[in-house]
């Protein structure tokens, strides 16, 4: 589930999502301080978007969003909120192009790669396509699932719809024809929160899941070929150690190769050097936090943003010395962005209680066998007491009390 406070970065294009809005700045060593700075209450609201299938009134959304993304290019920007609504924005200069409905409340969206498209998936487990050339069509079904959907990506050449659902399953579809099946890719014990088709290399996902391990796949072929169990890294008795947890976010740095994984209950950043050739993942470190950490992104240029609940510092850059990832000494470009923040922490500091919803989708475990032992051994227990009524113990001379006392009367008589 997507949490309400979410950065994404584009080239030097940044964007701090929080509650129903979002801002959008540049990371870029200048003077410039330009800010677009969009809210969702404002957005375009239309009278189907409170009716069901049904044509029935439904409850209205909260305008919170709930996803967003950035095209590959960075050209385009796409949000859909708690009002089922889909929109999309062109950022050079930014404007927002159109607000679309969709059917059912979105957990995740992407772009294709051509940019023709955004991919949409719902809670019932449902993938619609919209189109971005004609920014007010209407949203065609792709796919759907049997159980709700946490994420989709598609391949680097559009060929491949990559799904991942609550019921442990990575399903591969040919985009063209989505009802053909690739693949599918199981293994995963718990729900699948994230997936990652790694961009320099093609034809490996990463993969992360409730069952707190980080997978790495031969998408096509369904191949597992790597998997880290988190659990091992996690120190028992430091904040978290006996939590499960699963991945909020899977970012990559291609520069070195770097994934950073960023978990829902855990106030560290793990870090993995991926090794394609050898097709493994090898752990190297990981990042503290004082603070709740909100959402991390790679911005090739820079390093690794965090973005984490502090107003007086609100973002966060570190990168790699001597081989190890730290923060850096604050900077020009750092100190810009988070003077912007401050300005407007209030879009942030009300979703600072909020958790990304992932607690509510592990499975359920009962024990029936604990409780049909126990109602056993009362039943048991029920059933000598009632033979103790109906069969009383017999005296020091054999005889029950009922014959005693009957004995006792007739002497008395006689």
């Amino acid at each position: 589930m997507a949490s309400s406070v979410g950065l994404a970065l584009c080239g030097q294009a940044l964007v701090v999502r929080g509650g129903s809005r979002f801002l959008a700045t540049t990371t870029e060593n200048s003077d410039d301080d330009s800010l677009f700075i969009y809210d969702c209450c404002i957005a375009e609201k239309k009278s189907q978007e409170n009716k069901g299938e049904d044509g029935q009134p439904v409850e209205k959304g909260s305008d919170i969003i709930l996803a967003s993304t950035f095209s590959k290019s960075g050209s385009y920007f796409a949000l859909t909120d708690d009002s089922k609504r889909l929109i999309l924005f062109h950022t050079k200069p930014w404007q927002c192009l159109s607000v679309r409905i969709v059917v059912r409340r979105c957990t995740a969206l992407t772009f294709t790669a051509s940019e023709e498209k955004v991919l949409v998936a719902d809670k019932s487990g449902d993938v619609y396509s919209f189109s971005v050339l004609e920014p007010h069509g209407c949203g065609n079904l792709e796919l759907g699932h049997l159980s709700m959907l946490l994420d989709v990506a598609v391949s680097p050449d559009d060929y491949f719809i990559l799904t991942a659902d609550r019921d442990e399953k990575i399903r591969v579809s040919w985009a063209l024809a989505p009802h053909n099946i690739e693949s599918f890719c199981l293994g995963h014990t718990e729900f699948v929160s994230r997936i990652f088709v790694v961009p320099d290399h093609p034809e490996l996902l990463l993969s992360s899941s409730g069952d707190c391990t980080l997978r790495l796949w031969d998408y096509r072929h369904g191949r597992e070929l790597h998997c880290c169990h988190l659990t091992d890294l996690q120190d028992p008795a430091g904040p978290g150690g006996d939590k499960r947890f699963a991945a909020s976010r899977i970012t990559y740095w291609s520069r070195d190769s770097c994934v950073a994984l960023l978990c829902d209950c855990v106030p560290v950043v793990y870090i993995f050097q991926l090794d394609a050739p050898r097709q493994q993942l090898a752990y190297k470190q990981q990042l503290s936090f004082q603070h709740r950490v909100w959402d991390i992104a790679f911005e090739e240029s820079q390093g690794l943003w965090v973005l984490q609940d502090c107003q007086e510092a609100p973002l966060i850059l570190c990168r790699p010395v001597d081989s190890q990832w730290q923060s850096v000494p604050e900077n020009a470009v750092v100190t810009k962005v988070c003077a912007l923040l401050c300005r407007n922490w209030a879009m942030l500091e009300g979703s600072a209680g909020q958790d990304s919803g992932f607690s509510s989708l592990y499975k359920a475990t009962f024990d029936n066998v604990t409780t049909y032992l126990k109602k056993k051994e009362e039943r048991l227990q029920q059933q000598q007491r009632k033979k103790r009524h109906k069969n009383p113990a017999p005296g020091p001379n054999g005889q029950t009390k009922k014959a005693r006392s009957g004995e006792a009367s007739w002497s008395c008589s006689s």
